[in-house]
């Protein structure tokens, strides 16, 4: 099945149900927070990016490729952890909330990371990251993360783990349109993957993992070899611009997350969901009209 890439024509059920929300005769779903990570390597042909795909049984993006991530737990941020970075205010200030979202969000990115790719983006001190999370002692906290019967709060002060805010920098934020069931409030973050660490096939949401370059991904979504909801298309798409991943990071330091929500726009004779301002050009380059 080829999922259309952006812009994306809308069949008229879905421009009537998005209709009788932006009227007020349906309710939108409350959303919830969530963060996502783009992990990054170099390669060859530019940023290389880590992606997920999703298992086919999933509720939510069934069978898409995704970055690690998924939804904020509250024992994210139950109580202080050591921390080095930009301060709270400051990913408040960046990601566009308030303080306490800003630090669940940063929490949840590291933790899903860490329980998606086996990637941890903490060290002992403010100056190290963990070298090697391979061994079985790890292996078992990142399980217990994942079905919740360990807090991130409570798995970083037992290891007495600094969480390394600096390694990730902000790079965009999605809400999920109001007429959809599920609803997700998701930020985008980037980071690198820290040397010494190697990322494992052990989440129990994906049926397989990968590293592609950005642009080999954008290319294998737009021939229906690689099943891409729009906001990860386009944020490949983006990614794959730059000439290596650090430049990603070193661009993502100097931006601010703006949450966007795809709404209903005109299409030729029909509709189509937009899409953020800043990408239009990167999407009218890529297909011209």
């Amino acid at each position: 099945m080829k999922i259309p890439i952006p812009p994306i024509p809308l069949p008229e059920h879905v421009v009537e149900a998005a209709k009788e929300y932006e009227d007020g005769l349906k309710a939108p779903v409350e959303p919830r927070d969530a963060a996502t990570v783009i992990l990054l390597r170099s390669s060859d042909h530019g940023p290389s990016v880590y992606y997920l795909r999703r298992q086919v049984s999933m509720d939510f993006a069934a069978g898409m490729c995704v970055y690690p991530g998924g939804g904020v737990d509250p024992r994210d941020f139950d109580h202080d952890v050591a921390w080095t970075g930009p301060s709270q205010a400051d990913w408040a200030r960046r990601l566009g909330c308030d303080e306490h979202q800003a630090r669940a969000l940063v929490c949840a990115a590291v933790r899903e990371t860490f329980e998606e790719s086996g990637v941890l983006l903490a060290g002992t001190s403010p100056d190290d990251v963990v070298a090697d999370t391979t061994g079985d002692d790890w292996e078992a906290d990142r399980v217990a993360l994942e079905s919740r019967e360990l807090a991130m709060t409570d798995f970083l002060d037992r290891r007495g783990l600094v969480l390394r805010t600096d390694l990730l920098g902000v790079w965009g934020a999605w809400l999920t349109p109001v007429f959809e069931p599920k609803r997700y409030r998701t930020w985008f973050f980037v980071a690198l993957l820290p040397e010494g660490q190697r990322t494992r096939d052990v989440s129990t949401e994906s049926s397989e993992v990968t590293w592609l370059p950005a642009a080999d991904a954008v290319a294998m979504a737009e021939a229906g070899d690689m099943l891409m909801m729009p906001p990860t298309y386009l944020t490949s798409l983006e990614v794959s611009q730059y000439a290596d991943p650090v430049e990603v990071i070193e661009a993502a330091h100097g931006r601010t997350a703006e949450m966007h929500t795809p709404g209903v726009e005109p299409l030729g004779d029909g509709w189509t969901l937009s899409i953020p301002p800043h990408l239009r050009p990167v999407l009218e380059a890529r297909h011209p009209a």
